[in-house]
């Protein structure tokens, strides 16, 4: 993979030349930062991306991640046996809902792959979360020790990487945890799991402030690229940081932000190495965390 990162480097121009640079930062960076964030989306989670990622979680390349709950649905549902298929974007939505598919982008997803898989994951250990206070990175690692090591959770609860999920709820995880509570009520003695986003908040503000140096790779937008960037600007900004997307910053965007914008709220130093891929991550992932 390093031949390649080195092809697109003598290529010279436009995004071969900006994932030359990327690779360059990140080396830098897993050599030099102790607090090192990745952040995705979790789509990529629904293609092979998730093996390329848990590959990096399990060689600690990033110490900390923060992602959406789609990640940890698609990671669950993966690692129950779902088998994703590879479709097309021009399929016809109507006949896919009538034959029991869910389509993400040209991934085809079985309908009783999906949430059904996640629900019977969850409520398998549902009542030893009851009468608990857990935080999402307590809850993903818990996850992860019933997972196999080439799964995200997984490879992330062997190697000691917590995982923050700030947007818990926003996924087939959350709804297994309000039926999970469900339960609880509707059987004697038991009692309700809270979640508690405010205790993420506090382990994030303990890590920032004991890194000396921070870098992240943050790959698309949304809660989980804000979630970095805004504790980042509390120990004076990233160090290090590498975006990649393909949205655009004409629309005032957090997603399609650049990191000179980051620079103006101190969530980037004015000092940092930065670069911004445009570009499909399943395109640059694979390249960029293999040449690591």
């Amino acid at each position: 993979m390093k031949e390649v990162i080195e092809l697109y480097r003598r290529i010279g121009g436009f995004q071969a030349l900006h994932a030359a640079e990327a690779y360059d930062v990140l080396k830098e960076a897993v050599e030099q930062a102790d607090l090192r964030f990745f952040s995705f989306t979790g789509n990529l989670v629904a293609t092979g991306v998730r093996e390329v990622i848990a590959d990096a979680l399990r060689r600690r390349l990033f110490n900390v991640v923060v992602t959406t709950a789609g990640a940890l649905d698609h990671d669950i549902a993966k690692a129950m046996g779902a088998r994703y298929m590879a479709g097309s974007f021009d399929l016809d939505d109507v006949e896919l809902g009538a034959r029991g598919l869910h389509r993400l982008g040209n991934v085809v997803i079985r309908k009783e792959e999906y949430g059904p898989l996640v629900e019977r994951f969850v409520l398998r250990f549902c009542e030893r979360l009851w009468g608990r206070s857990v935080a999402t990175y307590e809850l993903a690692e818990e996850m992860g020790r019933e997972l196999p090591e080439d799964s995200v959770l997984g490879a992330a609860a062997r190697a000691g990487v917590k995982i923050f999920v700030p947007g818990i709820v926003d996924g087939a995880v959350g709804t297994a945890l309000l039926t999970c509570n469900d339960l609880a009520r509707a059987r004697r003695g038991g009692s309700r799991l809270v979640v508690d986003v405010l205790r993420d908040e506090e382990a994030l503000r303990e890590l920032v402030h004991s890194g000396k140096k921070l870098a992240a790779l943050i790959v698309g937008g949304g809660i989980s690229k804000h979630h970095v960037i805004w504790w980042a600007q509390f120990r004076g900004g990233l160090d290090y940081a590498v975006y990649v997307s393909t949205a655009a910053e004409y629309d005032g965007s957090l997603s399609g932000a650049r990191p000179r914008e980051a620079v103006s709220w101190g969530k980037v130093k004015p000092s940092a190495r930065t670069v911004y891929v445009f570009a499909d991550a399943t395109l640059v992932l694979p390249i960029l965390l293999k040449s690591l």
